[in-house]
């Protein structure tokens, strides 16, 4: 069954196998990351760690049982109670539903655990995927930008305070893959 986890140096085999074995799907719909990344990784991710030691960001894996990772979903620039939501899921995870159900349990960890109450995400225009998962979840078209060059729409999405009840907590699925929003790493 799969979980989420908040990102810990345990983690970093895993992750790295991720990155690795998606590189070039997750490439094909966004920049590829380069080579330093994967040379450097070790560093990177101490970075990261320091990062959310500051709370400065959030980072969160969906594992398997077997403590493969699935997908990460990250919350970045954290600052006066709001935060950017970028995630990858993996290409054997895509199009069964986990990044919605991860972007829906992350937005509660949001409000419940870090205390925000407002997330931003992007998406480029021809990512169906990260779109659709963004409007089952209860994020709002915001304005156009470009990500990378293409265009792209913001979005937003106002968290709920203690004791209420989460927005687009529907039972949609998603199709298609859902990589590529900002915040990733």
């Amino acid at each position: 069954m799969p979980r989420i986890e908040r990102l810990r140096p345990g983690h970093a085999p895993a992750l790295l196998a991720f990155e690795r074995e998606n590189r070039a799907y997750f490439a094909a719909s966004i920049p590829d990351r380069g080579d330093a990344f994967f040379t450097r990784f070790d560093s990177v991710l101490r970075e990261r760690l320091d990062e959310q030691e500051a709370g400065l960001a959030h980072f969160h894996l969906v594992v398997d049982d077997d403590g493969a990772v699935l997908a990460r979903l990250n919350l970045v620039d954290v600052a006066d109670g709001s935060a950017d939501l970028g995630y990858r899921v993996a290409e054997r995870a895509a199009g069964r539903g986990l990044a919605t159900s991860a972007v829906r349990e992350v937005c509660g960890l949001a409000a419940g655990h870090y205390g925000l109450r407002t997330l931003r995400a992007a998406a480029t225009v021809g990512n169906t995927a990260s779109r659709k998962v963004l409007d089952r979840t209860g994020f709002t078209v915001t304005g156009r930008t470009e990500l990378n060059g293409l265009p792209a729409l913001t979005y937003a999405r106002e968290l709920p305070g203690p004791g209420v009840p989460p927005a687009g907590s529907g039972d949609g699925q998603e199709s298609g893959s859902a990589t590529g929003l900002i915040g990733d790493w």
